[in-house]
């Protein structure tokens, strides 16, 4: 099977958009068996500082600090 590798460049100032990254490889790919990675670049890069990560909490996906977690667990990489 083909690996993803899904690509981030939004940042904290948009905390939905910044958010469906992660919600799409938690909750999407790898429950779907899916081996998948996310590529953080511009402003997503400030997006794993837990600092800012326990901050953001966009509209109809769960809290980026909680979607980190469970991509840190399930072994999605993440490339900066």
């Amino acid at each position: 099977m083909a690996k993803l590798l899904i690509v981030a460049s939004t940042g904290a100032q948009d905390p939905t958009r910044a958010s469906i990254p992660f919600h799409i490889a938690a909750n999407g790919a790898i429950p779907a068996g899916q081996e998948c990675g996310i590529a953080l670049a511009g402003d997503a890069t400030e997006l794993i500082k837990g600092e800012i990560a326990k901050k953001v909490q966009g509209v109809g996906v769960p809290p980026l600090a909680d979607l980190l977690g469970v991509c840190a667990q399930r072994g999605v990489r993440f490339y900066i």
